[in-house]
């Protein structure tokens, strides 16, 4: 198929800690969304292309298949506090996009993982006390691995890098309702999932396939993508050996002559080869498996 820089329609999810600021400022439709899924090929929901010759087809059409995609790509506006997870299977990471004065998520635990210990903070609704609290600012990146307890705080919007699924196991709301009635818990799964980590486990993590000390621009570099942030003045050659995504989180410019704003998302397929992005002045993630 035809090879040029697809512009990409999120896939929008409302879910009841989302606030408006995607809609806002990110060039999403108006109202609540929690999830702008920027680059997925899933059951869940599946991109689809936005500009030029194969406009308004799924992105797995276009690719052939919807089969191992490796990578899934969201923004993620919390107004309220996400519930207390773990995952089995996906290690993601987020870069702190923008952060109330004061916002904070859960990165781990504040010891280690005891089973019987967690069960009766649970039992008793005191799981808050057991959480590592990291206060958040904007450029702040996160790595996290399988198994490790997290959840993202009130007042964040977040780019999310991920393995290409989406299971999660809940294992503490908050108490909240949806529809009058508790979301659905996962307790035992999660007590199968959660390991500890330290933080030169996550660092070797996140670096893993890095030759020697990481360039300055990148944010990881595991086994499921390499993402890399670049602030564009002027012109940057980059290089479509493999799929490349470009999400652009502020300013704007040109991929490959294609036009690119805040909260734009490219797909850039494989074999494209070299490629400019030019800007004034621009702020890109750039993600490759």
């Amino acid at each position: 198929m035809k090879r040029y820089p697809l512009k990409l329609k999120s896939v929008d999810k409302d879910i009841l800690w989302g606030g408006t600021l995607l809609g806002e400022k990110y060039g999403k439709p108006a109202g609540k969304i929690a999830e702008a899924w920027e680059l997925a090929v899933h059951p869940e929901g599946i991109c689809r292309i936005a500009n030029g010759e194969y406009a308004g087809m799924p992105l797995s059409d276009y690719l052939g298949s919807d089969k191992n995609f490796p990578i899934m790509i969201k923004l993620i506006d919390a107004r309220e506090a996400l519930s207390i997870q773990v995952h089995p299977v996906k290690t993601e990471m987020w870069y702190i996009v923008e952060a109330e004065p004061g916002a904070r998520l859960v990165y781990g635990l504040k010891d280690a993982f005891d089973e019987a210990a967690f069960r009766q903070a649970l039992r008793e609704g005191r799981a808050e006390e057991l959480l590592h609290y990291v206060d958040v600012h904007p450029g702040d990146v996160f790595f996290i691995p399988q198994g490790l307890v997290h959840a993202i705080g009130a007042g964040i919007l977040i780019a999310e890098i991920q393995k290409n699924s989406n299971i999660t196991y809940r294992v503490y709301d908050y108490g909240r309702l949806r529809d009058g009635k508790p979301r659905e818990l996962h307790v035992e799964e999660a007590m199968r999932t959660v390991r500890d980590f330290t933080e030169e486990q996550i660092a070797a993590l996140r670096y893993e396939r890095a030759a020697g000390t990481p360039d300055e621009s990148c944010l990881a570099d595991c086994p499921s993508f390499r993402t890399d942030r670049y602030r564009v003045q002027g012109s940057l050659t980059l290089c479509g050996e493999d799929f490349v995504s470009i999400v652009c989180l502020e300013g704007s410019g040109t991929v490959d002559g294609e036009p690119m704003t805040i909260g734009d998302s490219y797909f850039i397929p494989k074999g494209y080869g070299p490629f400019p992005v030019e800007a004034q002045d621009c702020t890109i993630l750039v993600t490759k498996p």
